[in-house]
């Protein structure tokens, strides 16, 4: 029996996917447990549809993540901290503070957890940070460290 699958089912098969398995299977445990759906015209064909959008929804975050990295690229955050001799900070600037001061300064919201900081930054200066925006779309911002009182 055909059917379409409603969910990963380890071993089977994955979400949207059409695959031929036992018709006892199928009923008596897919179907039952809402992980697949029977594979006729209509179900397809929704199928194909939901694909469809999906596709665009795709395209259209990616048309979007890329706006915002031109935008990220000429952004530079400044920032104010305490430091030491030789431009060493009095703790660090993480992604965090960084996140914050771009929303607030700029409007721009971003996660913290997509800034690809490797360590926090502890010294005065420009540093760049990479903001991974979508799966192959990576923005480099640029924080300024300013020495404040």
């Amino acid at each position: 029996m055909k059917v379409i699958f409603l969910k990963d089912v380890k071993g089977k098969g994955k979400k949207g996917e059409v695959k031929n398995v036992a018709d006892g299977y199928a009923h008596n445990f897919l179907i039952k447990q809402g992980l697949a759906q029977e594979a006729n015209q209509a179900s397809i064909s929704s199928l194909e549809a939901q694909k469809k959008k999906e596709e665009k929804l795709a395209a259209e975050e990616l048309a979007e993540a890329k706006n915002l990295k031109e935008v990220l690229d000429t952004i530079t955050v400044e920032l104010v901290a305490k430091a030491g001799e030789g431009g060493r900070l009095f703790g660090s600037i993480t992604t965090k503070q960084v996140a914050e001061e771009l929303q607030k300064k700029h409007g721009i919201k971003i996660d913290k957890r997509k800034m690809e900081l490797v360590d926090a930054i502890r010294t005065l200066g420009s540093t760049k940070v990479p903001v991974k925006l979508y799966h192959d779309v990576v923005a480099t911002l640029t924080v300024h460290v300013k020495e404040g009182n």
